[in-house]
């Protein structure tokens, strides 16, 4: 299953595993047994540290293996054949496992460690989802750091009942202790954070004590990161915070136009970002939501940014990069059934509609290319476009129109959701052109009609489109003196990865040039 470059890479990955670990795998005499088998085994073979057993099947999941020290009991596992994304995962646990030390502040290790209970995750994935490895290599991090954690990560694809069972229709849906934890990506802190009650105090607490700024960034997204490293490179004090690094790109399955790179995937171009920020002396603050800005005007010196958690950061110039988000469709029932049938990313929740009916809200690119991927994995797929044509590109248009399970219907106006209190059974819509109300019966809902800029907590301070993005002049300054923006939260035409780092460097170069030439006041006395 392992190529021999890869095999070669692993065997020096390997050598960082300092004790015996065990793969125990439970498999039976079904293919994917077979597959699962055989990777374990070829794995054992790249270190002397790493051997495999049989475990007695009983009441595990089959095929799955489990990661543990010897002699101990197991705290991660994988039910499925851990490929594809979630490969990463597989060596990062027995890497954790076999002792190398994880990649976390010595803080967060004492956190986890401390954590009081039985507590028992599992997470249901896609493996072809690229938002799960993140959530399943935090649980899988804390089971290795805790005795008392355990993990399983469990194929969506491969459990189908469970995931009938349990109504599981968005990937990562993590459950704790058998009852629904969380859907969607999820940070390792925030997951520590939802479990120590009074991990966000202290957080708040130390967030308060920070110095002031020079240039604080607001997002982590390209812009935010680009920012962020010119900034740095100036001198000054750099602060960036961020709900989650990375933003948008990390829902990015493809990106093919980013100049000198031929092909990469989302999270890995975000993961070079954030150990490009890294490299540089930058206060990362993640898991965190900016809530206010109050201008230097009214402060009477900083300017100061309130966070959700409580805590107020205070710079002497702000550039805000909160970039966007899928654009809803405001029906009755799509919060209702958000994440039971209703979802966002075709490329990580479909593999759960496998032979079901979908709809596809949207004809321009990304709605056409969701009908086209979805189409290879669903029985059918109906595309409701609101205009009379669709938007997306001739080829794109061409390939899905070749497609014997797809029904395109224009002219149409989502007007409802429908559901039978626990997941999507169905949508109406409004042909626009007769007045006549339409039901189609269905499984899921994929939303593709754009996106919205983050931008509600700037409303009434800085001068924002009647589309809600920031309007900025050519070096990226806002109404607000000292406060300047960048990225898809701004009037910028073109919402592209790559322009968005050219604006991310070019608000920080404004925001430099209006430091050099501002002298330093500080706060009025209270």
């Amino acid at each position: 299953m392992l190529d021999a470059n890869l095999k070669q890479q692993l065997s020096t990955y390997f050598q960082n595993i300092h004790r015996a670990v065990e793969i125990v795998a439970f498999v039976d005499s079904s293919e994917k047994s077979k597959e699962l088998i055989d990777l374990a085994n070829e794995l054992a073979e790249l270190s002397k540290n790493i051997t495999v057993v049989n475990g007695e099947t009983g009441k595990a999941r089959v095929p799955s293996i489990a990661i543990r020290k010897q002699g101990e009991n197991a705290g991660i596992t994988f039910a499925g054949v851990p490929m594809g994304h979630e490969f990463n995962s597989l060596v990062l646990a027995l890497l954790h496992t076999g002792g190398h030390d994880p990649k976390i502040e010595q803080e967060l290790v004492e956190q986890i460690q401390g954590l009081e209970g039985e507590l028992e995750f599992e997470t249901y994935i896609s493996l072809s989802c690229q938002n799960c490895p993140e959530v399943v290599q935090a649980l899988n991090l804390m089971a290795a750091l805790s005795p008392n954690v355990s993990h399983t990560m469990i194929d969506g694809a491969l459990f189908q009942s469970e995931v009938d069972e349990r109504k599981v229709m968005a990937v990562p849906s993590v459950f704790l202790n058998d009852e629904s934890f969380s859907q969607g990506r999820i940070s390792l802190k925030d997951i520590v954070k939802k479990i120590d009650k009074n991990a966000g105090k202290r957080e708040a607490e130390a967030l308060n004590n920070k110095e002031k700024f020079d240039t604080l960034i607001i997002g982590g997204g390209p812009s935010g990161a680009a920012a962020a490293v010119y900034s740095a490179r100036k001198g000054i004090r750099t602060g960036l915070v961020a709900d989650r690094f990375g933003g948008q790109v990390m829902d990015t399955m493809a990106i093919e136009n980013f100049i000198s790179v031929k092909a990469t995937e989302g999270p890995k171009l975000v993961a070079n970002l954030e150990q490009h920020v890294k490299d540089y002396d930058v206060d990362i603050m993640s898991g965190q939501l900016a809530n206010k800005l109050v201008p230097a005007s009214e402060t009477g010196g900083f300017i100061d940014i309130e966070l959700a958690s409580g805590a107020v950061l205070s710079s002497r110039s702000v550039i805000i990069s909160t970039g966007a988000r899928w654009r809803e469709m405001n029906v009755p029932g799509e919060q209702e059934y958000r994440g039971k049938g209703v979802a966002y990313c075709p490329h990580c929740d479909g593999p759960l509609f496998k032979g079901k009916r979908v709809a596809v809200i949207g004809g321009g690119n990304s709605g056409v290319e969701a009908a086209i991927d979805l189409a290879g994995i669903v029985s059918k797929v109906t595309l409701l476009e609101f205009d009379s044509t669709l938007r997306a590109d001739e080829v794109l248009q061409k390939k899905l129109r070749s497609l014997d399970n797809v029904d395109i219907i224009t002219n149409a106006m989502t007007t409802e959701v429908r559901g039978d209190g626990e997941q999507v059974v169905g949508l109406s819509y409004q042909d626009r052109e007769s007045g006549e109300t339409i039901g189609v019966d269905l499984e899921g809902v994929f939303v593709q009609i754009g996106l919205v800029p983050n931008t509600e907590w700037l409303k009434g301070v800085v001068d924002l489109t009647p589309r809600g993005e920031v309007i900025i002049d050519e070096r990226g300054q806002t109404s607000v003196p000292g406060v300047f923006a960048a990225g898809d939260v701004t009037t910028a035409p073109y919402k592209q990865i790559i322009i968005a780092m050219g604006n991310g460097a070019n608000a920080s170069l404004g925001a430099f040039d209006y430091l050099i030439r501002s002298p330093l006041q500080e706060p009025q006395a209270a």
